[in-house]
């Protein structure tokens, strides 16, 4: 083992250099626009990212963005790095208040693409703090929230002692040695995610259930704000309920206009890695346009959203050079090569879904849930999409809060 790595977490702080902001700033002033598509929805972005928007976030961007606040922003929770078989893992911590009341369930939550920590910023306090925002403190989480291999402030990902991808499988068990061998809890924990976040959380379930032991370490529930697995059966041939039915020909319409993006990262990402690696201004466009049609906006991503918030996670990719190593992902779970549980199993986990109703893809019905998941828990949540913990934190905060709550005092939770 070599001297730098951390076997013990250590401390860290978001530094970037001057010289990375200077940098940025000369390409931005050298930008090349492309022609705009003539007569192009400015709501629906039918050609992808419209120039018009794109135009005014980077005038923001350049003249009044200001990094070093969103910097001190991102450095208000404590942060470490740790090494696990060479893997260097960047998270943060926040730790309940202590009391005299039962000790906080620790909690981690996972983010995916192309999102990153920031998504939790604003919901890290309330989880781990319950008493000062009007809530109650037996409801208080020990949270962690790890930044996933290849993104942000953690290294590329490790494969067999190289850097290389990988998938979601080998990511949930790095998060279990995380909390067990790095962060040393015994008992159960509790998990939550959206995105490549809700895959990672739904192995750890599967892969990591509590035995109910105290001395035991695993997952006592998860909580999810999408699918993360199919179920293992042939939909041709399967008895699907009338709603699944329904549902699954609608998502096959979306992903036909939405997911090109997941076929060029899961086949040739390091092509596409090379142009959002060089130009700020396409990788700006690049996730920008996934803000945009993943999300609750209504054609209106810059009302949805501020322009701190979008710049400041594009900015997480740009400092760290990590969008290409953030791709990987996609390839890393086609070479991983299971999606899923195996025939005849599903995530006894017990499972928490909130359906936010903007997302992607349009979430699957309970009864497409209930094939993969012990489904206690399944909210209809009124408004929001893809970004729950952004768009709808204070909705997202009291599901979870409801759904782990029976669960951490031993009840029986069937909602």
């Amino acid at each position: 083992m070599s001297q730098d790595e951390y076997v013990t977490p250590e401390p860290f702080r978001i530094d970037v250099p001057e010289r990375v902001l200077s940098d940025l700033d000369e390409r931005l002033r050298k930008i090349r626009w492309p022609t705009a598509v003539a007569g192009a929805d400015s709501l629906t972005w039918p050609y992808g990212c419209d120039l018009d928007v794109l135009r005014e976030l980077i005038e923001y961007w350049r003249h009044a963005y200001d990094w070093r606040k969103a910097e001190a922003e991102l450095n208000r929770f404590p942060q470490y790095l740790t090494d696990i078989d060479g893997q260097r893992l960047h998270f943060i911590r926040e730790p309940a208040t202590p009391s005299e009341g039962p000790a906080p369930l620790p909690l981690v939550l996972t983010h995916g693409w192309p999102g990153s920590t920031l998504e939790f910023m604003g919901i890290i306090d309330q989880l781990a703090h319950p008493e000062k925002h009007g809530g109650n403190q037996l409801d208080a989480f020990d949270v962690i929230v790890p930044t996933l291999p290849g993104y942000g402030f953690s290294g590329p990902p490790m494969r067999n002692g190289g850097a290389g991808p990988i998938g979601p499988r080998s990511i949930a068990k790095l998060w279990h040695r995380l909390m067990t061998e790095r962060l040393n809890f015994t008992g159960p924990y509790a998990a939550q995610g959206g995105d490549w976040g809700a895959i990672v959380t739904s192995w750890l379930g599967y892969d990591h259930p509590w035995s109910g032991r105290d001395e035991d370490t695993g997952l006592i529930g998860i909580h999810l704000n999408m699918a993360g697995f199919r179920p293992p059966i042939d939909e041709r041939t399967a008895d699907l309920a009338p709603e699944e039915k329904s549902w699954l020909a609608e998502a096959r319409k979306v992903r036909e206009r939405e997911t090109a993006y997941q076929r060029i990262q899961g086949t040739k990402p390091q092509t596409l890695n090379v142009a959002l690696s060089d130009s700020p201004a396409g990788l700006a466009a690049w996730v920008l346009e996934k803000f945009h049609g993943w999300s609750d906006a209504q054609g209106n991503v810059l009302e949805h959203f501020t322009l701190d918030t979008l710049i400041t996670n594009i900015m997480i990719y740009w400092v760290t050079g990590s969008i290409g190593t953030a791709n990987w992902l996609y390839r890393g779970v086609r070479e991983e090569n299971i999606f899923g549980p195996t025939p005849g199993t599903r995530v006894e986990t017990p499972t928490g879904f909130a359906r936010f109703p903007a997302d992607l893809s349009p979430p699957p019905p309970r009864a497409w849930i209930e094939r993969s998941y012990n489904l206690r828990r399944y909210t209809e949540m009124p408004s929001g999409g893809h970004f729950a913990a952004l768009e709808e934190p204070d909705l997202l905060v009291e599901d979870m809060r409801e759904f782990f709550r029976p669960l951490r005092f031993g009840v029986a939770n069937d909602a």
